[in-house]
């Protein structure tokens, strides 16, 4: 059980995180609006797994990403990104198809996604994913790769290669019928991944895809039922719940100027992760989570300029 004053124990390996599953662009509108209105788009570095390992590089630890993109001006984009970064980018795989792009309306709230998918959902499960995967002590992923064959086939690897070598995994659950293949049933696929993984965080919209409405102390229970070992629901500006299953604790949001929300769980993830690195407690990591992504919703996009986990923590008093 992940007790909130206790820290969590990695063992001694060369990597902290791995992150597992797409990179892309995320073009967002410079306007606000729900319908698309705007007519001018910017580009930003994008996906949810790599967005956390540029994060916590610039937070403090060490990472590496493992995803796909095509051989194209927008993968050699996202490339250079990781190269500027200082993120080593041999687990990056080249493929004949084109790298994959979402586009988004800027919001204050949930963003409204358009998916473009292509060259993420084709990585393949390799010497140096394998190798990487086992020199880390955590591995991340969310439930796009799961979402699609053939990368569905190498995360049910890094789930198995993860366990064996007692690697702390977490999952982001965000479930999104549009990224689905036709005709499958995504939702019981990612319950069934649920009890296999030891972190989740799942958004209150997250947990209604999944289970429909209801509660939030009911989501998070229907979490723990189905394995879940630790569950932290963000509920927007209502801060968070979070529960081990004998304890539950309720977070309030430390945003106080949001202006765009893109990234924002992300960001969390980030701080989190961080913070357990660096030998916080989980109570202690758990609001690091929400300092980083306060400061990160006070700019537009995933990727922003984060300062060292230690200046966040001095700037919201922790």
């Amino acid at each position: 059980m992940f007790g909130f004053d206790d820290k969590i124990m990695f063992q001694n390996k060369n990597n902290d995180i791995l992150t597992v599953g797409e990179i892309l662009i995320d073009m967002i509108s410079t306007e606000y609006g729900d319908n698309f209105e705007s007519s001018n788009y910017s580009k930003f570095f994008g996906g949810s797994p790599s967005n956390i390992a540029m994060n916590v590089k610039k937070l403090g630890i060490r990472s590496h990403v493992a995803s796909a993109v095509g051989d194209d001006g927008l993968g050699s984009f996202l490339i250079d990104q990781l190269r500027n970064a200082d993120i080593d980018t041999k687990g990056i795989q080249h493929t004949e198809y084109s790298t994959s792009m979402v586009v988004i309306t800027k919001s204050k709230s949930s963003p409204v996604p358009i998916f473009y998918r292509g060259a993420d959902y084709h990585l393949a499960f390799t010497p140096v994913l394998e190798e990487y995967l086992i020199n880390s002590k955590i591995i991340h992923f969310s439930c796009w790769p799961l979402s699609m064959v053939p990368v569905r086939h190498t995360l049910e690897k890094v789930i198995e290669k993860a366990k064996e070598n007692h690697i702390l995994i977490g999952f982001d659950p965000n479930y999104h019928p549009m990224i689905w293949q036709k005709g499958e049933d995504g939702i019981e696929y990612v319950k069934s991944i649920i009890g296999k993984v030891d972190i989740i965080k799942p958004s209150e919209d997250d947990a209604e895809r999944l289970f429909g409405k209801d509660t939030h102390e009911n989501q998070i229970k229907k979490f723990l039922r189905l394995g879940a070992k630790l569950v932290i629901m963000t509920l927007g500006k209502e801060g968070a719940m979070v529960s081990n299953g004998v304890e539950t604790v309720k977070y309030s949001t430390l945003a106080t100027d949001v202006v765009d929300t893109t990234g924002a769980g992300d960001a969390f993830w980030s701080g989190f992760y961080t913070a357990a690195i660096k030998g916080y407690s989980i109570r202690e990591a758990l609001a690091l989570g929400f300092a980083v992504s306060a400061y990160q919703l006070k700019y537009t996009g995933a990727i922003v300029d984060l300062p060292k986990l230690e200046v966040i923590k001095e700037r919201y008093g922790l």
